[in-house]
């Protein structure tokens, strides 16, 4: 008999978290036979909300047959086309 993981998950403390925006929690979940990457942090609520104080987890989820994006091209200066500008 083979283990059903479906609708089913699990997630550890990052043990490589370096800062503050990295997740403090990690692992995988799978949504209706699709699997996930899940990361969470802990936050309070705000003064005056509706959870004011209260201590609760804010979640990602990250589709693990995603394509990984591509890296961000730097940008340098202003193309020829450019050099009409009035100013």
């Amino acid at each position: 008999m083979t283990y059903d993981n479906t609708n089913s998950g699990m997630m550890m403390r990052n043990d490589r978290r370096q800062t503050d925006s990295h997740p403090e929690f990690t692992g995988s979940i799978n949504v209706d036979g699709r699997d996930y990457w899940i990361s969470a942090w802990v936050n309070t609520g705000k003064p005056g909300s509706k959870i004011d104080g209260r201590k609760y987890f804010s979640i990602k989820l990250s589709p693990k047959d995603a394509p990984k994006a591509a890296p961000k091209a730097n940008y340098v200066g202003f193309g020829p086309a450019d050099d009409d500008l009035p100013f």
